[in-house]
């Protein structure tokens, strides 16, 4: 009879600790449940959170666009873009579209097909995706854009960001020679005839008249006209009414010839 009592005992201790253990071990796998659910969600906010934060560091596609046919073409196809920026940014369409000619081969250069980088500009401490080209040197780092556009607005944000190229802003904004030669005095290119392409590509294709588009009401008013193709100094006299000698005198011309952009004051002196 003792003996049955003690087994009895044991049994129920056995029983008693096991079902305990059951419970506890139930706890522990809930526990461990929320925490795995927990690390789950932290885990993935992280991972938003770095994607986030990566999102100007990963490799972006570039969309595959036939570059243009000539630089005509390349006109044609942008000279929109340079105009929005210079309503946003105050910096010359024709600056901008002759940059983007002379840097991107109209369109055709290697960063502008594969990068979408229209302007040739180097990282710089750009956190965005990356291509490496040699320019002055074997493989320098270069700016990726998801597209063209990107690459215009850039350009401007580059400009006004940087003290070097402050000397440009308070350039007049139709004063293309004065902004290519300030580009290249301020570092924009190492080329020394900078200046001289950019002001040939802006004559060759008449690229004054989309920075007219935008200063066209400013020119009248502060009493200037650019000279547009077929100007003559007859036609800008009946058209501010003022004689062809006088148009001469004020902005000391010796004969007649014109070269589109450039800047008449049309204003007759006043009488003595």
């Amino acid at each position: 009879m003792k003996r049955y009592l003690i087994v009895l005992i044991l049994s129920v201790f056995v029983l008693s600790c096991g079902s305990k253990k059951k419970i506890v071990t139930k706890k522990n796998a809930q526990k461990a449940s929320l925490s795995k659910q927990h690390a789950t969600k932290v885990n993935r906010e992280k991972t938003i959170e770095d994607l986030d934060a990566a999102e100007d560091i990963d490799p972006v596609e570039v969309p595959k666009i036939e570059p243009p046919k000539s630089a005509a073409a390349y006109v044609d196809r942008y000279k929109d873009v340079a105009i929005s920026e210079m309503e946003k940014y105050g910096i010359p369409a024709s600056i901008t579209l002759a940059q983007g000619i002379l840097e991107s081969g109209s369109g055709k250069g290697r960063l502008a097909v594969e990068a979408n980088n229209h302007f040739g500009i180097k990282c710089h401490g750009w956190k965005g995706a990356k291509i490496y080209h040699d320019d002055d040197k074997a493989q320098e780092c270069f700016r990726k854009y998801t597209s063209a556009a990107y690459s215009f607005r850039d350009h401007s944000e580059f400009l006004v960001r940087r003290k070097r190229y402050m000397k440009l802003f308070k350039l007049e904004k139709n004063d293309y020679k004065g902004w290519a030669k300030e580009l290249r005095r301020a570092g924009y290119a190492t080329d020394k005839k900078y200046p001289e392409k950019l002001i040939f590509l802006i004559e060759r294709y008449n690229l004054t008249q989309y920075d007219t588009k935008v200063l066209g009401e400013v020119v009248v008013k502060n009493e200037k006209h650019i000279v547009e193709k077929g100007d003559t100094l007859y036609s800008i006299s009946k058209k501010y009414n003022i004689g062809v000698n006088e148009l001469k005198k004020i902005n000391g011309l010796q004969n007649s010839l014109l070269h589109i952009g450039q800047v008449l004051y049309v204003k007759p002196l006043p009488k003595h």
